[in-house]
């Protein structure tokens, strides 16, 4: 699991995966979202740029993400 550091309150789901190289690009993030393939908190998440907070886990490709506030 790897553990991203969010500054501010969100960050888009699709910016999370180009961020985290699970996605290429933002447009292949949130193709991968409408395709299905991404979790969040063990939910399939259908919108592409969902807020994400801390505290959340996003799945995708059989990889996780645990989101924390910044230190």
């Amino acid at each position: 699991m790897v553990i991203f550091e969010l500054k501010g309150e969100h960050i888009a789901l699709c910016d999370l995966l180009k961020i985290e190289g699970i996605a290429d690009s933002g447009g292949q993030g949130k193709a991968m979202v409408a395709e299905g393939l991404v979790m969040v908190d063990g939910e399939t998440e259908l919108r592409k740029t969902a807020k994400i907070r801390a505290g959340q886990i996003v799945a995708c490709m059989g990889q996780e993400i645990q989101v924390v506030a910044e230190k």
